[in-house]
């Protein structure tokens, strides 16, 4: 018998807001089980309530109604301290836009998410260099994101995102600026990473 839980659990997921004097509903009664190693695509048109099912997935936005687990602990009820360490803990996010911090390298910005974690620095900066060179940046350690290619920088946010190795890791088009053999290239390098990874 399979005794495997999901990683991330979305129950009865609603989310509305409040435009002008009517009620907009973005998400309606959503589920959704992720289970360890799986990879899982949302597809829909613009506006369907992607990327406001991967915020709530991702605790930064509460739903209006239904119940987030992560790892079998239930999120609905946290505060905001405890929401964030599980961010930081078990959750890894990239975007369409890198978000990288201007005045460090490509390096220190791989480094910030160890620390953060309590990682000491000489050891955030080894993981941080052996994983940008499994990204194809290798010679690109020293450059700050400025003096990186769109490509490149994507590259180093998503080193940023999966650095601390999340349960779980959330991606919003993150290689939707990327052409289109860089895109495959990326897609190919993350399936290898999560198996190699875990």
């Amino acid at each position: 018998m399979n005794n495997v839980k999901p990683t991330l659990c979305l129950k009865k997921i609603s989310k509305s807001f409040k435009q002008g004097s009517q009620n907009l509903e973005v998400l309606k009664g959503v589920d959704l089980e992720i289970m360890p190693g799986e990879i899982v695509a949302l597809i829909g048109p613009s506006g369907s309530g992607k990327s406001t099912l991967l915020q709530i997935a991702g605790l930064l936005d509460r739903p209006s109604k239904g119940e987030i687990t992560l790892d079998e602990m239930k999120c609905g009820k946290l505060g905001d301290g405890m929401r964030t360490a599980l961010r930081r803990d078990y959750l890894g996010f990239v975007y369409q836009y890198h978000n990288l911090l201007a005045d460090f390298d490509a390096t220190e910005n791989v480094m910030l998410p160890q620390m953060i974690a309590g990682v000491n620095a000489g050891t955030a900066r080894e993981k941080s260099r052996w994983l940008l060179e499994r990204l194809g940046l290798g010679k690109r350690l020293k450059h700050r994101p400025a003096e990186l290619s769109g490509g490149e920088q994507q590259r180093v946010a998503i080193a940023r995102a999966i650095v601390n190795e999340p349960k779980v890791l959330l991606l919003d088009e993150p290689l939707g600026a990327l052409d289109l053999k860089l895109r495959q290239d990326m897609q190919y390098e993350l399936i290898r990473l999560k198996n190699e990874l875990g």
